[in-house]
């Protein structure tokens, strides 16, 4: 939990821009970004463009940074019209800089392309949206196909493949309620998912597509313009990419399997999942909803004064979980996978 419980650097605007100045040679105002583990500043340059500036949490391993910079720059090779943002060279051509923060500790901070669009949770969800997202997603996979890189098997909390680490969290949760329904949860991830992960498909993947970092076109909100954050990628079964993504999808009908189902039939009919994956989809989807509770509780707790970008998804997750509560493993999976099995992705 080291990445998650140091604090973020927290520079001042001015110094953010002095920082690209010297190491970019760009001129321009600095104003900060949402993050969870890096400050990340929105920098507008005089000549228009527009930047984000990363400054990673210094407890963030080196191997990891050059890891999803070297990402970002497979992508642009292997796959250039896929909608991410590109690495910008330092002054030396160099894909990063590195600096001293206030206390003394080194960190790396780099550059990357600023993708304009409208984030998909300030839009009207519709069905074609959904399709696009999952077919968008499998496109995206197919770019990460194949990186090799020493940091992309870092320890990440946010993976669903290791979900089980985080049992020591159940205790901690206030409510009983809660407390019984998630462990419920981490019994049947136990039980169920971890002993089959080992035998899955794996690669890199973003492992963190959801409404708040993939963009849209102002006038088609179908067409996605941008796939962003990728401080979440880890080498891990691909099946738990599919099953992440599609946890986000739970809200907003009236049946919570209609948008998740629509987006994996769009995802499979592009990038088809094996028979094993499609036998624990469903429990990776809960599972994401599981870790999405436990880590912002946790962190909720430790960092209030960040309190609302932590929560964001809290409440989703515990509605999901509590709606899958009361379906079968078995029905759960038809349910999700209704769309995939037939072949249809109306």
């Amino acid at each position: 939990m080291t990445a998650l419980s140091t604090t973020a650097p927290d520079l001042a605007p001015a110094a953010v821009e002095a920082l690209v100045r010297r190491i970019y040679g760009i001129e321009g105002s600095a104003r900060p970004l949402a993050g969870e583990r890096d400050q990340n500043c929105l920098v507008q340059a005089v000549d228009g463009s527009r930047y984000v500036f990363k400054i990673s949490n210094p407890s963030e391993a080196a191997a990891v940074v050059d890891f999803q910079i070297a990402a970002l720059d497979h992508i642009a090779r292997v796959s250039p019209d896929q909608p991410v943002p590109r690495v910008v060279r330092t002054l030396e051509g160099r894909t990063h800089g590195t600096i001293a923060l206030p206390e003394g500790s080194p960190t790396r901070v780099r550059m990357l392309t600023y993708l304009d669009g409208i984030q998909i949770r300030e839009t009207v969800r519709t069905a074609e949206q959904r399709r696009a997202m999952g077919a968008g997603l499998a496109a995206l996979n197919r770019a990460l196909h194949g990186i090799a890189h020493p940091g992309a098997a870092h320890d990440l909390l946010w993976n669903v493949a290791t979900a089980h680490r985080l049992a020591e969290q159940l205790d901690s949760l206030p409510d009983g309620k809660r407390r019984a329904l998630a462990r419920a949860f981490m019994e049947r991830f136990k039980v169920h998912v971890l002993p089959r992960l080992a035998s899955m498909r794996s690669q890199v993947i973003h492992n963190d597509y959801h409404l708040y970092n993939v963009l849209v076109a102002p006038d088609d909100q179908a067409r996605i313009v941008g796939i962003i954050d990728f401080g979440d990628m880890v080498r891990a079964p691909l099946v738990g990419e599919v099953g992440t993504a599609a946890a986000f999808h739970m809200a907003g009908s009236a049946d919570p399997f209609e948008g998740p189902a629509q987006f994996v039939a769009a995802y499979h009919a592009v990038l088809p999942l094996t028979d094993a994956e499609q036998e624990i989809v469903a429990d990776l989807m809960a599972t994401r909803h599981l870790i999405t509770a436990l880590i912002s509780e946790w962190r909720a707790a430790r960092y209030p004064e960040n309190r609302a970008y932590i929560m964001r998804h809290n409440p989703a997750a515990w509605e999901a979980l509590s709606h899958m509560a009361d379906l079968s493993r078995d029905t759960a999976r038809d349910r999700l996978l209704a769309g995939a099995r037939t072949g249809a992705t109306q």
